[in-house]
């Protein structure tokens, strides 16, 4: 989507904050204990009561109005009866539209105390993406988000997953502009348009390469080599003046 009128910027700002908020809310209310099916029904009714319609089921058919992946899953995680334990990863992936805007946003939450790696993993997971948001801009490289955190990670000692892209949304849960590499490629040379509506991001990893799917049903990614991996995502309007973050909690 290409922004053209401010009421199109209040309509993607009003259903970011919503994602937003339910996704904090899910983030509170975990608990060990607690399914992620449990969990999901958290979500699902915070978005209905905002009047909004879970992206990933209406889109795609997924089976649950928000996507969890606890631990070894980085994405498209089923909620069900899987219980969380003290100590687990958690990530939380909230996509919803409402007045036909869409809004994607995304973040990984540690329930209790976690190894001091997976602490630095959560905390340089959220820099890698507002590294890749601060490139954001009209005329600017859409190569230059994945060129950015491709130091950050390589500086580190971090590894990308190179198969999970960020997209275009706004009118849809995925559009142009898509595949959007967060880590360095070659060849790219599309550039950003004033009011472009993209996501921002990088799935960081303590070794993964890639995203493979599991055995057990037809979304649940894991990585590949098997490594702790964390993802951050806003949803984000390009401008002359930098980027506009959408999927803020309010």
């Amino acid at each position: 989507m290409t922004i053209t009128h401010q009421d199109e910027l209040e309509g993607l700002r009003a259903i970011g904050r919503i994602v937003a908020n339910t996704m904090q809310a899910m983030a509170r209310a975990m608990e060990p204990g607690m399914t992620t099916g449990e969990l999901d029904a958290i979500g699902q009714e915070l978005l209905e009561r905002a009047g909004a319609i879970p992206a990933p089921r209406a889109t795609y058919g997924f089976p649950g109005a928000t996507c969890i992946s606890v631990n070894e899953e980085i994405a498209h995680g089923i909620p069900g009866g899987r219980r969380l334990a003290a100590g687990d990863l958690v990530n939380i992936d909230v996509s919803a539209s409402r007045d036909g805007f869409f809004a994607d946003t995304g973040a990984s939450f540690r329930l209790g105390a976690v190894a001091p790696a997976l602490e630095r993993l959560c905390r340089d997971g959220r820099r890698a993406m507002q590294i890749g948001i601060a490139q954001v801009g009209h005329d600017r490289p859409i190569a230059g988000i994945g060129k950015a955190i491709g130091r950050f990670a390589e500086a580190r000692g971090y590894t990308l997953i190179r198969n999970l892209a960020s997209h275009g949304v706004g009118r849809a849960l995925h559009e142009y502009p898509e595949e959007i590499a967060t880590w360095p490629t070659r060849g790219d040379g599309r550039r950003m348009r004033d009011g472009m509506v993209l996501t921002v991001e990088p799935f960081l990893s303590l070794g993964g390469h890639m995203a493979v799917q599991g055995e057990a049903d037809d979304w649940t990614l894991f990585s590949a080599p098997g490594a702790p991996v964390v993802q951050y995502e806003h949803t984000v309007v390009a401008t002359r003046g930098g980027p506009i973050i959408v999927t803020l909690p309010g």
